[in-house]
């Protein structure tokens, strides 16, 4: 496999040409694949993230929020397409379905880089790559969840909000049971824990 391109791509050249390739392999492929990178990159890039956007200020659920939207797997494939990772994947044969695979890509190739030159270089891989403007890292999954079960002919998704907090500092609990199974999101007000809810309902569903 030539690397000059994915490197190109990345932005980043590995001295352990190896790590990457491992990084772009898939368990359909080879048993030497990315999947310990994948669980290794999701920590790193979570722990990126969360110091990225720790100064903007908010509750705690508020952040947690804003970083699971950031990391997410609908967020990180397009982050994946415009890098070509998608095009730089070692699939097996049979292999041509597996969507999970584009952001987990970008997760695996993030532990590769942090394990090849360490974390600033991995800092400023994600750092460079991820789109942390507001508009881009928040995303409707009320609605996309909304889109996924009127296409299967479900009703509309019933929100049952609880207000588990005081009157001095409100938390709000969300469940919203779809696919048979029960959702649940925290937030400081009803409209994050709803969209907390759908998001887990969302990924679910992807991820099934």
């Amino acid at each position: 496999m030539k690397f000059d391109g994915v490197e190109k791509a990345l932005g980043y050249t590995f001295r352990n040409k190896e790590l990457l390739q491992r990084a772009l392999t898939l368990a359909s492929a080879s048993e030497e694949n990315n999947q310990l990178l994948e669980f290794f990159g999701d920590a790193i890039l979570e722990f990126i993230v969360s110091e990225r956007i720790f100064g903007e200020g908010g509750s705690e659920g508020t952040l947690t929020e804003r970083r699971k939207n950031l990391v997410a797997d609908s967020a990180l494939t397009p982050v994946s397409e415009k890098l070509g990772l998608d095009k730089f994947l070692i699939r097996g044969k049979k292999d041509c379905l597996n969507k999970k695979a584009i952001p987990s890509a970008y997760e695996a190739v993030t532990a590769a880089i942090y394990l090849d030159g360490g974390l600033d270089s991995a800092k400023k891989f994600v750092l460079s790559t991820l789109d942390f403007s507001e508009i881009q890292s928040v995303i409707n999954y009320k609605g996309k969840l909304q889109e996924i079960l009127q296409a299967e002919g479900s009703p509309v998704p019933e929100y049952i909000r609880e207000d588990i907090g005081t009157p001095q500092n409100h938390v709000f609990k969300v469940k919203v049971n779809v696919f048979g199974r029960t959702f649940e999101g925290e937030a400081d007000n009803a409209k994050s824990a709803e969209q907390l809810a759908a998001q887990r309902a969302v990924e679910y569903f992807e991820n099934k």
